[in-house]
């Protein structure tokens, strides 16, 4: 054999090896290393049923069980699987059509894959279970899956509590892939702050499925099966009949009220009116719930608590009287000879007293709220010399905001927390072209809590724990204990902490503005929240409140402002209330603090007390352009839903409404009817006249 036969000899051979090492190879991968095909084999064997956890429970103060979880059941689809089932049986059972039912597949398929199961439809109401649990075997591919849902006994807190609801894929993709298409996560609320610690673990059982694909019994005895892990619980500060108490009186209201232990930072309560009943968004009809919440233009959704940024009004005024003391620009015998005005700049600003010697010193001062001496003392702070001219003035006073927790995030363990605002000389020197003065400020409020400045009751709340405690605070939050916590777990570390920001002021300069904020209660604007036998230290608020309705900037009545901490011996707890177009802030802010501070201080409420939570409860405040503005967007969608869809039904349906009249807002607001809407609290209707006119802008 020539030399050259022989070279294509080996050649030919040495491939021939080299196809049968692969060969091999590929074959070795197949049985020992790769699992690809024994997991399809698997997949058509087995069924793997996940067991999903039960979330964990909280708890109010007293160890009462805020919520409960219930047992609802998820109709499962794995695509795969689905063959030869009885279509038409099926979306009769289902109450939907065809093309409705091969949108579900294909997104199922688009969601989680054709081997995975997805929810079909979520939480069957239970005659519905009744009947797919009778029929199931008829649907191959198809399967029920307990579902642990939450219940609200207590019909209560529901911005606090949050809601649950199924992982998107954006809280998917942010999980890095722990979560699935069908698993439910915290949406809002301690459910989504505390989202790791409530979650528990999922679990899973196979089941073994003979060649129709029925469901036979446990694969391996459940040797493989993993059970499924419970969440942690959690242990709040709440107090859930003071929260009730708190809902109740915000009835019918706009606005928020926040109560805080001062010595903790724990939250006794927080609502937000309008509020609305929890078990709306669980059960069969969230959704339906939760679309008819969200498009209500009084915002029942929105947690006023932490995201309504309103000017403080005078509610200010004892965190000015101290950034006064502190600094040496006025004493507590300091006094003004105020008439009825201010005019120490070019704006005068009017007082409500007017009789001579309201403001005589500081504690006269605060006890009457007048605002000559406010603004003078602003005045005098930013025009200080020690700071060399109105910017390291302005500069000094924003420190102290934001000590006492203005203008930024106090850091509450809820999402979505607003920070409000707090001007700083950036943003006069863009107004002004750097041309300003404390007049400048003066004259626009900024010494009564008008003017740049905007809160949220958490920080009014807060600013009077640090009051309270006289000059120190813990971050306000709700979670005194997780379950089962151990030494090496953080997350309620940052609560624990106590921030002494403003423990340098003297204590004869916080004993004086308690005297004054006492004296509001004892002689003062709030009498009327006086509570025999416990020393409230407290302060009114009436501020001015700007809608734009209509495209104008309209003047609506004024919010009614109310903070206060009591005992004064021993602050147990603080409370800023927010009453939107309610007036004077003893009128009906005062009143609502005032009972809640003597139900939680006293565990009780007396006869007489009663029927004063009724009168207020019952008052309507909501105003009046809430209405209008409802038809307008309504209309709106009307009309865009037409446009998309060219179905006038809409447009028809709409039409036959009562279009509420829109006469000018007035400057005090108009006082709505009540009506009995069953579905959001608090509950309105208003005279309205038959129109065929819609709204397109």
């Amino acid at each position: 054999m020539s030399v050259f036969n022989q070279s294509r000899s080996t050649i030919i051979r040495l491939i021939f090896l080299g196809v049968f090492v692969v060969i091999i190879a590929q074959l070795v991968n197949l049985q020992l290393i790769s699992g690809k095909y024994k997991k399809l084999a698997m997949d058509n064997a087995l069924f793997a049923k996940v067991i999903y956890p039960d979330r964990g429970m909280i708890y109010d103060r007293k160890g009462r069980a805020v919520l409960n979880n219930t047992i609802m059941y998820d109709l499962v689809v794995t695509p795969v699987q689905v063959k030869d089932i009885d279509t038409t049986s099926l979306i009769g059972l289902l109450g939907i059509d065809t093309a409705e039912f091969n949108r579900r597949m294909i997104e199922s398929i688009v969601k989680n894959g054709r081997f995975r199961p997805t929810v079909f439809e979520d939480l069957l109401p239970d005659d519905l279970y009744a009947k797919l649990d009778e029929n199931i075997w008829k649907y191959p591919g198809f399967d029920l899956v307990e579902r642990p849902v939450r219940q609200y006994p207590f019909h209560a807190a529901a911005h606090i509590l949050g809601y649950v609801g199924e992982a998107d894929s954006a809280a998917i993709k942010r999980s890095n892939g722990f979560y699935r298409m069908g698993d439910y996560v915290g949406k809002t609320g301690l459910e989504q702050y505390y989202e790791k610690v409530l979650m528990g673990q999922r679990g899973v059982r196979y089941i073994i499925k003979d060649n129709k694909n029925r469901l036979q019994g446990s694969y391996e005895n459940g040797i493989y099966d993993t059970m499924a892990v419970a969440g942690k619980s959690l242990r709040t500060y709440m107090d859930i009949e003071v929260q009730q108490l708190a809902e109740k009186l915000m009835g019918n209201k706009v606005g928020a009220v926040v109560a805080i232990e001062p010595r903790t930072g724990g939250i006794i309560a927080m609502t937000s009116g309008p509020s609305f009943d929890p078990n709306l968004l669980t059960g069969a009809e969230k959704q339906i719930n939760f679309n008819k919440l969200f498009r209500d233009v009084s915002s029942p959704l929105l947690n006023r608590a932490i995201k309504g940024q309103y000017p403080p009004g005078s509610t200010y005024k004892p965190l000015g009287a101290l950034i006064g003391l502190d600094e040496g620009v006025i004493t507590a015998s300091t006094g003004v000879a105020c008439s009825g005005a201010y005019y120490g700049c070019t704006r005068r600003l009017g007082c409500t007293e007017k009789w001579a010697g309201h403001a005589a010193n500081l504690r006269l001062a605060i006890a009457w709220s007048c605002n000559s001496f406010f603004s003078e003392t602003l005045r005098r702070t930013i025009d200080n010399p020690t700071f060399h001219g109105s910017k390291g003035g302005l500069v000094k006073w924003k420190e102290y905001m934001t000590a006492f927790g203005l203008g930024h995030k106090v850091g509450v363990d809820l999402p979505s927390e607003d920070g409000g605002n707090v001007p700083d000389s950036s943003v006069y020197n863009r107004e002004y072209n750097g041309q300003w003065n404390a007049c400048t400020m003066v004259g626009g409020g900024l010494g009564i809590g008008q003017e740049k400045m905007t809160s949220t009751p958490l920080q009014l709340a807060n600013a009077m724990c640090i009051i309270a405690n006289k000059g120190y605070y813990y971050v306000p939050h709700f979670v005194q204990k997780i379950d089962g916590n151990t030494p090496e777990d953080t997350l309620l570390n940052r609560y624990t902490s106590k921030h002494e920001v403003l423990t340098h002021i003297d204590d004869a300069s916080f004993e004086t503005v308690m005297s004054g904020m006492q004296d509001v209660v004892e002689a003062g604007t709030a009498r009327v929240a006086k509570i025999v036998g416990i020393n409230i230290c407290a302060k009114t608020g009436t501020a001015e409140n700007y809608r734009m309705i209509d495209g104008k900037r309209t003047k609506l009545k004024d919010n009614s402002m109310f903070v206060c901490f009591a005992p004064r011996e021993n602050p147990q707890i603080a409370i800023a209330v927010v009453v939107e177009n309610a007036g004077y802030g003893a009128t009906w802010a005062g009143p609502i603090a005032s009972l809640m501070m003597e139900k939680y201080l006293n565990d009780t409420l007396s006869t007489a007390r009663l029927k004063e939570v009724e009168r207020v409860a019952a008052a309507d405040l909501l105003p009046s352009y809430l209405t209008r503005e409802q038809y307008k967007q309504d209309s709106i969608r009307a009309f865009n839903y037409f446009k998309i869809t060219n179905d006038t039904g809409a447009i028809r349906k709409f039409l036959r409404r009562e279009r509420p009249v829109a006469p000018p807002v007035p400057k005090d607001g108009a006082v709505p009817v009540i009506s009995n809407d069953p579905m959001i609290k608090p509950k309105t209707t208003y005279k309205m006249q038959k129109t065929a006119t819609i709204f397109l802008s």
